[in-house]
């Protein structure tokens, strides 16, 4: 025969209306003995509330964020006769010296109570599991106990799992994510399984309306695609930046005497064109450059195509439309090309196939200012150039000075693949196509 029993909160020391944070089982759940149905917080610790007797549960008479005492009801559950009978709960352990006044609470309680010390500014830190080496510490991880055995058990180190539960709490479901992130990832977790890929402190929650009036606007979703890819690049990539600049007299001339000539046409040839060209002139005399790295990063994957990128400012955030096989289009089919997706960047109408297959990027700042900066490499590229704003400067020419047209550059590459020696040449390659556009023809 089975009868149906109460499960009350036992001798619990000092907690006394306490919050659950945690609800461990369900109706219809078998239960053994000693396994834990809650999970209490009080300001300094934690600890979880285990059964006294095995059964099924029957019904719930708590949820998170309720307040409990000893004698408060659990659960109810279905048991046999043999431990049937009045409302029960488990016997206290024998009383134990009281802590000095001012130190950590320790509170005698169930095996399975855990209390874990205060840890500034999050409310628990749990509790150091390491014993003789055998065990990964999870001192400043904040999760319960049973969470703690569950990460354990899976060899997961708590330390590096980012918590989704109330006040950043670690629950099964986060340690679950967590093992999975780590096997896609071949044992490296992502940014969002650990929420930090460097293993540094995160950024504090700051209140700024503390010292004057605040808007908060959201950022939008290209922004936050943008940095989140952009921070996984500066992470995983050393990047070098080579500076150079550009004698680019001659190219602008001819570049004006082609808008003349095209005036009728409303055809408008920017600089970027002959830069492009030059870039996939660069990369055919150093195909290392044209060429990335495998997933694991143990081989080049060296590319017999030239598509590149381009940096297009959009209200909404940078994105980065390709063109394709730029070597084989004319000054002219570029630019009209450059015009038709710069258009459809700004209104937002590029799909995702128009901003991938790119062998390196360019980034130009030219129709803004400045004289140099350092891209972050767009990967899987290994390279990127940046391109700032022209400018008159008196350059010697060997018998005097002579003012010159010149054009900054600004080369960032993945230093894994290439080195300091071939970055120079890359740009001083570059400068020599721009300063003299026929060897473009050669």
């Amino acid at each position: 025969m089975m009868a149906i029993q109460a499960v009350l909160v036992p001798d619990i020391g000092s907690f006394k209306d306490v919050e659950i944070i945690e609800v461990l089982v369900n109706v219809g759940d078998t239960i053994a003995v000693e396994d834990s149905l809650i999970t209490i917080e009080s300001d300094k610790s934690s600890m979880e509330i285990p059964s006294p007797v095995a059964g099924v549960i029957k019904e719930l008479k708590v949820k998170v964020g309720d307040r409990i005492s000893e004698g408060s009801l659990v659960v109810m559950m279905e048991v046999g006769d043999a431990v049937a009978g009045a409302a029960v709960a488990p016997q206290a352990p024998p009383s134990q010296p009281s802590p000095a006044r001012g130190e950590g609470a320790k509170i005698a309680s169930e095996p399975k109570s855990v209390v874990a010390p205060v840890l500034s500014p999050s409310p628990l830190a749990g509790e150091g599991l390491g014993k003789g080496g055998s065990s990964p510490d999870f001192s400043k991880a904040y999760a319960t106990p049973s969470v703690r055995k569950f990460a354990r058990e899976l060899g997961a180190d708590l330390n590096k799992v980012k918590g989704s539960g109330r006040k950043g709490r670690i629950t099964q479901d986060d340690v679950k994510a967590y093992i999975k992130d780590v096997m896609s990832f071949g044992g490296m977790p992502s940014a969002a399984a650990s929420g930090n890929t460097l293993g540094v402190a995160p950024m504090p929650d700051i209140d700024f309306s503390q010292w004057g009036a605040i808007e908060t606007v959201p950022l939008s979703r290209i922004n936050k695609l943008t940095g989140e890819f952009l921070h996984r690049n500066w992470v995983h990539i050393p990047h070098v930046t080579q500076f150079d600049q550009a004698d680019i007299t001659d190219l602008e001339a001819f570049r004006k005497q082609l808008n003349e000539e095209n005036a009728k046409s409303g055809m408008k040839i920017t600089p970027l064109v002959f830069i492009m060209k030059a870039v996939v002139a660069g990369l055919k005399a150093y195909p290392r450059f044209n060429s990335s790295l495998d997933a694991k990063g143990e081989n080049l994957i060296r590319k017999s195509y030239y598509n590149i990128g381009v940096a297009v400012d959009t209200p909404d955030g940078l994105v980065v439309p390709v063109f394709r096989d730029v070597d084989k289009k004319s000054i002219m089919q570029l630019s009209e090309e450059l015009k038709e997706m710069s258009a459809k960047a700004r209104d937002k109408k590029l799909k995702p196939a128009d901003m991938q297959g790119g062998c390196f990027s360019i980034s130009s700042l030219g129709g803004i200012g400045g004289t140099k900066f350092t891209p972050i490499v767009n990967a899987p590229e290994v390279a990127i150039l940046g391109v700032s704003k022209s400018d008159m400067q008196p350059i010697w020419n060997g018998k005097e000075f002579a003012p010159r047209l010149m054009l900054p550059l600004s080369l960032s590459y993945d230093h894994r693949v290439i080195d300091g020696a071939d970055g120079a040449r890359f740009t001083t390659y570059l400068a020599k196509m721009l300063g003299d556009i026929r060897r473009l023809l050669v």
